[in-house]
Formats: C-alpha cells, sequence, structure tokens
C-alpha cells in the first residue's frame, strides 16, 4: 500500500510562507514587517504555553501555595491551547487533521466574500454614506482654493496640455478624417435637416435669442457704409445708364449712401423699428416653411444633400482637421500661448467663485452629491461584485496566509489572552474548591 509524505505540521510558533496564488498579489509593501510582527507574537504566544507547562510539570503533585500554582499552570495550558486550537481554525486544519469546522476561511472563502460583499455594498456603498462622505468632504471649497492658489490651475493646464498632446500625437490624419466622414457626415446626410432646423429657428425667433446676431449684423453694416462711401457711389455710377449725366450720377450715388447709412443707424438705435420687426417677420415665415412647405424643404434638403456629397468635403475636413491640429500642438507646446493663459486664467476664476459665491459652489457640491448617489445606486452591486469575484479567484491555502498576515498578529493576543485568563480562572477553582472541601 504506497503512502504519500507530508511535510511536517507547522508548530504553533511558525506559520506557512507566503507565495502567490491564482488572483491573489506577491509580497507588497511593508509584508517583511508583517510576517516578522506576526512570528514574533506567536513566539510570545507559544512561549507563555511553554512557561505553564514547565511550571505545571514543576509544581505537579506539591501541596499547600504550590497548589494553586499548579492549578492556575493547568487551566493557563487548556486555555492556550483551546485558543491555539480556535485561532490556527481560521486559516488551516490544526496539526493538518481535518478535524470538522476547521481550515474555514480556505474551505468557506466563496461564502466568505460573499458576505463581505453584501457588507461592503450595505454600508459603505448605500446612497446616503456616499452623498453625506461627500458633503463632509467639502469638494467644492478644497477644489476652489487649490485651483487660485499654490499654482493648482497651472498645473491643471501642464497636466492636461501633456496629455493632450500625447493623444494628438497618437492620432493619424486618415484616421480622424475617415471617422468624421462615417460616423458625422454620413450620420448627417441620411437624416433631412429641414424640420428640425425650422423648429430650432422657429424657437430661436420665439425666444428672441436671434437679437445679438442682428444687432452684430447691424454693427458691420454701420462700419462698413462708414468706410466704404466711394464703394457704393462707384456702384451707383457703373449701374446708371449711358444716356444720364455724371454730375446726377454723383449726386444719386452720395443720396443712396446717405439713405442706406441713415437706414442702418435708424434701425440700429430703435428696438421697436418696423425693420427689426420685418427681418422677424422673414425668420418665422421661413421657419414656418421649412417645417411645413414642401418646396422650401426640398430645397434644403437638395442643398443638404449637395453640401454633405461634395466631392472637396473630404480634402476639406482633411484641411480643417490639420489646421486644428497644428494650432494645438503650437499652442499645447507654449506656456505663455494665448489657449494656456486663458484656460488657467478661467481655472482661476472658478476657483475664486468656488470659494467666494456660496450659492455656486452650493450648486456644484449639489450636483457632485447627486452624481456620486446616481452613480451608486446605479452601479454598487456591480461595484461590490469586485470583492466576491476577486476571492473566489483566488487559491484557498493562499489566501489564508494572506488573510492571515494582515490580522494574525492581532489575533495571537486572543492566545495570550486565554493563557492568562485561563490561568486566573484556574487559580479561582482552585481556590474554591480548597475553601468548600
Amino acid at each position: 500500500m504506497s503512502t504519500t509524505a507530508h511535510p511536517a505540521p507547522p508548530s504553533p510558533a511558525t506559520g506557512t510562507a507566503l507565495r502567490a496564488g491564482p488572483g491573489l498579489p506577491g509580497d507588497g509593501e511593508g509584508d517583511a514587517e508583517r510576517r516578522s510582527g506576526l512570528r514574533r507574537m506567536r513566539l510570545v504566544a507559544t512561549s507563555l504555553l511553554v512557561v505553564a507547562a514547565v511550571v505545571y510539570a514543576l509544581t505537579l503533585g506539591r501541596d499547600g501555595a504550590w497548589g494553586f500554582v499548579n492549578a492556575a499552570a493547568e487551566a493557563a495550558m487548556v486555555g492556550a491551547v483551546a485558543d491555539w486550537f480556535a485561532v490556527t481554525a481560521l486559516f488551516r486544519h490544526p496539526l493538518r487533521l481535518p478535524i470538522p469546522h476547521t481550515a474555514l476561511i480556505p474551505r468557506r472563502k466563496e461564502a466568505l466574500g460573499k458576505s463581505l460583499e453584501q457588507f461592503v455594498a450595505e454600508n459603505f456603498l448605500a446612497e446616503d454614506v456616499v452623498r453625506d462622505k461627500v458633503v463632509r468632504a467639502g469638494v467644492p471649497a478644497r477644489v476652489g482654493a487649490w485651483l487660485h492658489g499654490r499654482g493648482g490651475a497651472a498645473r491643471v493646464v501642464d497636466e492636461a496640455a501633456t496629455v493632450l498632446t500625447g493623444a494628438l500625437g497618437i492620432l493619424r490624419d486618415e484616421e480622424v478624417t475617415g471617422v468624421l466622414d462615417q460616423v458625422v457626415v454620413r450620420r448627417l446626410a441620411a437624416e433631412p435637416w429641414s424640420p428640425v432646423l425650422g423648429r430650432l429657428l422657429a424657437e430661436v425667433v420665439r425666444d428672441g435669442t436671434h437679437r445679438p446676431v442682428v444687432d452684430l449684423t447691424l454693427a458691420e453694416a454701420q462700419r462698413w457704409l462708414r468706410a466704404n462711401e466711394h464703394t457704393v457711389r462707384r456702384l451707383v455710377e457703373e449701374r446708371a445708364p449711358l444716356w444720364a449725366p455724371d454730375w446726377l450720377n454723383e449726386r444719386l450715388g452720395k443720396r443712396v449712401h446717405t439713405e442706406a447709412q441713415r437706414w442702418v443707424d435708424d434701425v440700429t438705435a430703435d428696438r421697436e423699428h418696423p425693420g427689426r420687426k420685418a427681418i422677424d417677420d422673414l425668420l418665422a415665415r421661413y421657419a414656418d416653411a421649412l417645417q411645413n412647405d414642401a418646396d422650401t424643404r426640398a430645397k434644403a434638403d437638395e442643398f443638404q444633400r449637395r453640401l454633405l456629397t461634395s466631392p472637396g468635403l473630404a480634402d476639406t475636413l482633411a484641411g480643417l482637421w490639420t489646421s486644428v491640429r497644428g494650432y494645438l500642438n503650437d499652442a499645447l507646446a507654449d506656456p505663455s500661448s494665448s489657449l494656456r493663459t486663458r484656460s488657467e486664467e478661467a481655472l482661476v476664476d472658478l476657483g475664486h467663485r468656488l470659494v467666494d459665491d456660496a450659492a455656486f459652489a452650493a450648486r456644484v457640491e449639489r450636483h457632485l452629491t447627486d452624481a456620486a448617489g446616481h452613480v451608486v445606486r446605479r452601479f454598487a452591486p456591480e461595484l461590490a461584485t469586485v470583492i466576491s469575484d476577486t476571492v473566489a479567484r483566488w487559491d484557498g491555502d493562499d489566501a489564508a496566509n494572506r488573510i492571515e498576515l494582515f490580522v494574525g498578529r492581532d489575533l495571537q493576543f486572543i492566545r495570550i489572552n486565554g493563557t492568562v485568563v485561563g490561568a486566573l480562572v484556574g487559580l479561582l477553582i482552585h481556590a474554591v474548591t480548597v475553601l468548600v472541601s
């Protein structure tokens, strides 16, 4: 009958060497110190057991005060061995004997991981807990103070510039233009714009958000008319009939320029000018036509089709991307560029607002807590499964050794306490026995 050799069982004072198993990391920072502390505490606990055994042997059969010492030593041995058994049974079979309900962690690590997952999900990833943690962290105030002081904004810009420069270096021109063509252009070409543009334009006119654009257009018209009187007069003279005398053409051209400039000035100054109302009516009618008039929609869709299927559009996109990338590379590489300077100024201003504007900081904090609550509410179960999935991949013995490395030193105090308490209880029992006998 063949037998299999087994390694000698570990003594209560020694431990099994750690090794990395599947999904279990090897020695990390501080593991050598933890291992040393665990061995030291095991040695202390085992030494107390040995001392109790020696005292018991030396006082065995002696009467008087030595009887009390012998009883205390006997009970101390019982307590020490019992607690050694209890602590060891968590991680392995004591003395390698397959005693029921021992080696609990290697045998039940999946159940342990599942219980730990539920505990973390219910007590640490609870929405109210996370929300309270975000509020108590004071994120807006801390971020604001960091941004407008100690160069925080400059550091953010530097790090962002490094990341963006690396990303631009990875991107290839043909890949970018291909994505723009396949994802953007073709998607836009597949759907008619006219109904959407019509509804958008109607909303703009109804809310009056187009008026700043009208003001800007009128201001540019004013500047152009002031600077180009000769151009206006020349255009009128060139279109005058051949039989008209030059003095008449000159006076007519001057009159046209004067009246045009006066009309633009009036429209610019008067918010209720009929010209402005005519512009509003024109835009409103065009918005309605884009939604309801078949001819207008057909013309808009035809323009959309010609624009997005133009053979030169791909070259335009490629050239645009090349220009944008070149500008970004130059701006990101130059610490004094307007892009980086303005970005840093914007971050500093944001930091000041987060510190000085209580209402703004409160809104930011509310958005942060809502976002954190949403993430926890939506993904907490999935996040917590990382625990059970990781524990399930661990080798049972290696997992027990790793857990023992972190908590075993403290568990040795159970053995020490068991030895001391056992001695005291044995002493008390012997005293009661002497008194009642």
